[in-house]
């Protein structure tokens, strides 16, 4: 428990599982309150919501897909709660097209359902978090991006094209939001050990996976969750605008 975080209001999106139910958790065990939000899969976000230190935690379910969904969660999150300072986007979706072999329809659709979820839904989630931030006397905003956004994502171009924007958005937010005091932060991962990655790491190519980095392992979780738990508080204001590699050396860019 920190005294710096108790009292404050920090919604997780993609909190059901990963490296969303991890900053959860890290956030609450340092005393703060979490609105936990999914998309389909409640029981997996009543499993978060059970892990998480204190009892004035809550759930929100929205597709973030919906242009219209943001703004409602938004409302909902402040309601039972009654206040809001810190929102992680960390909602993503990851789907494989590679350019040589996807027929067209299927790459208009995965670019549409990506840049939807990765892009716009945190896009919108910023824009109504920024309102009632504004008028509460600030907060922060924690994007969480890809090494991906960087070094390409050849399998997933959308993916890799939808991270370089929310990195992109987070620096023009910062620069906008920051008279209101509310600073923007973004966190790029590398490759992490969440179990929607077991059947990569586990497989052929689990070894050159992990030999990217020269720690020769990929990163956990909780590496990413004390990164975000630090941005949420106790980071100087004057990194704001930041985008944090954190990808054991995988990907060092200039």
């Amino acid at each position: 428990m920190n005294k710096d975080y108790e009292g404050l209001v920090m919604i997780v999106t993609g909190a059901s599982r990963g490296i969303g139910r991890q900053i959860a958790v890290e956030l609450a065990h340092r005393g703060a309150t979490i609105v936990v939000h999914y998309n389909g899969n409640r029981e997996m976000a009543l499993t978060t919501l059970e892990k998480l230190e204190g009892g004035s935690h809550v759930l929100v379910q929205a597709d973030l897909s919906d242009i219209n969904a943001a703004g409602p969660m938004i409302d909902e999150a402040i309601e039972k709660t009654g206040r809001l300072d810190v929102l992680v986007n960390n909602a993503a979706v990851y789907e494989f097209h590679p350019i040589a072999t996807t027929p067209f329809l299927d790459w208009q659709k995965s670019w549409e359902k990506t840049i939807s979820t990765n892009l716009l839904g945190p896009v919108h989630l910023s824009y109504h978090a920024a309102q009632r931030m504004m008028k509460s006397g600030g907060g922060r905003i924690i994007n969480i991006t890809s090494r991906g956004a960087f070094r390409g994502e050849p399998d997933a171009p959308a993916y890799g094209a939808s991270k370089a924007a929310l990195n992109a958005c987070s620096q023009s937010l910062a620069q906008a939001l920051a008279p209101h005091n509310i600073f923007v932060y973004a966190i790029a991962p590398g490759f992490i050990e969440t179990d929607m990655a077991a059947i990569v790491l586990n497989g052929p190519k689990g070894d050159s996976i992990r030999a990217q980095s020269p720690l020769n392992r990929v990163g956990s979780p909780a590496e990413i969750a004390e990164v975000a738990a630090w941005l949420a508080v106790q980071a100087p204001e004057y990194l704001t605008g930041c985008i944090i590699d954190v990808n054991g050396a995988s990907y060092l860019r200039t």
